[in-house]
């Protein structure tokens, strides 16, 4: 019998291997022309991480305002993370971004050639790049409109 759901939820570079460069780029293009004022994120869960969740969804449609702290917060609310768990959002596998970037600078930034920003979510440091940076944990000051956050796709 098959397991209810992955291990491993599929990453990064699996969605890419799912999709060819052309139609990753097709499609970010097409979200782009019909949801001007939102960006493309794919967000997955690191391949060893074992104690966070698996999100119920890859793709994300964020609006251009929305911050890094707002998006986090969001993005835990939707694994209902107790506010002591940590939790590290990587973009491009390689670094975080700060807290206060807007997601439009963040696409600007960090946006792959295929038109998607791609981030990747831990609950512990991964492969020492993340040595000096404290884990994020839940704002409180901030609540983010979670009305705000489009989730129109299946994974």
């Amino acid at each position: 019998a098959m397991p209810p759901f992955e291990r491993t939820p599929v990453h990064s570079r699996a969605f890419k291997q799912r999709k060819s460069f052309a139609t990753r780029k097709q499609e970010a293009a097409g979200i782009r022309t019909k949801f001007p004022n939102k960006i493309p994120v794919i967000i997955e869960r690191y391949e060893k991480e074992q104690f966070l969740p698996p999100l119920d969804k890859t793709k994300f449609l964020v609006p251009h305002e929305l911050t890094m702290t707002q998006f986090v917060t969001i993005i835990r609310n939707r694994m209902a993370l107790l506010p002591s768990q940590a939790f590290y959002l990587l973009i491009n596998n390689s670094g975080l971004a700060s807290m206060s970037l807007t997601m439009a600078q963040v696409y600007k930034e960090h946006q792959d050639e295929d038109g998607f920003v791609y981030m990747t979510y831990a609950s512990q440091e991964i492969a020492g790049l993340l040595d000096e940076v404290q884990s994020w944990f839940s704002p409180g000051s901030v609540l983010a409109d979670v009305n705000k956050v489009r989730f129109p796709y299946n994974t």
